[in-house]
């Protein structure tokens, strides 16, 4: 478990903000109904990477980084932008879904655009951690 849930985790959050990049793509080209998919799609793979992260964290604990230097500085401030804004992110999308599931466009889209720079943010140094975490 110890090995394999990291990378469950990791993959989570990845399927989420292509899921989402995806979502974005769609929207551009005027694919509504596709758009409403994969940001679906994205949010329940964000909802399952919160649950395995919980249930890691509980079962597991964390894992330290053992690197030294100015590597572990870009690590921290990584981790630290990482975590402050995946913390931001959860009542985000909450509200940027409720304003699509309400009908209110123009709401939606003045937070969506917000929402969709820190969820792509926060999936991508979510593999960057990862990967400094477990040398890849």
């Amino acid at each position: 478990m110890e090995t394999w849930l990291p990378i469950v985790n990791t993959a989570l959050i990845a399927l989420s903000g292509v899921s989402v990049l995806v979502g974005y793509i769609a929207v551009r080209l005027r694919r509504i109904q596709f758009h409403h998919r994969a940001m679906l799609v994205g949010a329940v793979f964000a909802a399952l990477f919160l649950i395995v992260y919980v249930l890691r964290y509980f079962l597991l604990g964390t894992k330290l980084y053992t690197g030294e230097g100015w590597v572990r500085l870009v690590y921290f401030a990584v981790l630290i932008s990482h975590t402050i804004l995946a913390i931001i992110l959860g009542p985000l999308v909450l509200v940027t879904l409720g304003r699509a599931f309400r009908r209110q466009f123009s709401r939606h889209r003045a937070i969506a655009r917000v929402t969709l720079p820190v969820w792509l943010y926060v999936a991508v140094t979510g593999w960057i951690i990862f990967a400094m975490l477990y040398g890849l």
